[in-house]
């Protein structure tokens, strides 16, 4: 298996995942500063926001845990690899103050002595904790498509069509080559990833996006940009094994996804394309 990271710098059964608000109202969506999608950079390193989360307290945005990483983009085993410490601080496009790293699943896996290969290959998640002077600027819906509207159990099969909002700085700003829609091409880790095909694959910066289903259920968390077998496929994470994972080892068994404010629309995508 042949992967590299996304940066530009640097099992067990699934339980209920059950949505908890905000303590506060969100943002309007179309004026919301902090949404998924905001580029976040953590010592320099690059990489997109996937979903925002709340433990009904606290207001959170999620990361790949390999954003953090310390040794290359070629280090991408969770349970070997090296990456800053919690309590990193993180800036986050939009906020006006710096956002804290809380949770690290390459962390959380060490400090537990994970020794399941499929999860220490694939499991890459981290949460970066809004200061609360920037909670009444976030929104938790998908910029063009709405949503999430769940986090989906069941791992996505071949065939399923998918859309994700990548962010990266290296596309200028050209935000209508943001929203993607791409295809389930297969497992990988016995479930705790899939290969996915975009109709342009991500880029560095990219690292990090959010996966969508075809009713809006986030599934899965951009880590790696394949070399092999699949040239120029996306290693998509099983969002849904690793917020279990996070609920079961850590001290955030009550962060969940947010639900989006906007309804769920794939036909932006054909939109932006002009079919």
């Amino acid at each position: 298996m042949n992967k590299l990271k996304l940066c530009v710098a640097g099992v067990s059964v699934l339980a209920a995942l059950v949505f908890v608000p905000a303590a506060s109202a969100w943002a309007p969506a179309a004026t919301a500063a902090i949404h998924p999608g905001v580029q976040t950079f953590t010592a320099g390193g690059q990489c997109t926001s996937n979903f925002i989360f709340s433990d009904g307290s606290n207001v959170y945005i999620g990361q790949a845990a390999h954003c953090s990483g310390t040794g290359g983009n070629t280090a991408t085993d969770g349970c070997t690899s090296g990456s800053l410490p919690i309590g990193t601080k993180v800036d986050v496009t939009g906020a006006s103050k710096q956002g804290t790293l809380v949770y690290n699943s390459w962390l959380t896996m060490q400090g537990k002595k994970e020794a399941n290969v499929d999860t220490c290959a694939y499991n890459d998640l981290a949460l970066v904790q809004l200061d609360p002077s920037d909670v009444a600027k976030v929104n938790p819906s998908v910029p063009g498509f709405g949503g999430p509207t769940g986090v989906a159990e069941a791992p996505t099969s071949a065939g399923a069509t998918v859309y994700t909002y990548g962010n990266s700085e290296l596309r200028g700003g050209v935000t209508k080559l943001s929203p993607k829609q791409g295809t389930v091409v297969q497992q990988q880790g016995n479930g705790w990833s899939r290969d996915v095909y975009t109709v342009t694959p991500g880029i560095p910066g990219d690292s990090g996006s959010g996966f969508l289903d075809s009713t809006g259920n986030a599934i899965g968390v951009l880590s790696t940009v394949q070399i092999a077998p699949l040239a120029g496929s996306n290693g998509v994470g099983d969002l849904a094994r690793e917020i279990t994972y996070m609920h079961a080892n850590s001290g955030f068994g009550g962060a969940n996804v947010a639900p989006g404010t906007q309804p769920f629309n794939p036909s932006v995508v054909s939109a932006i394309l002009g079919a």
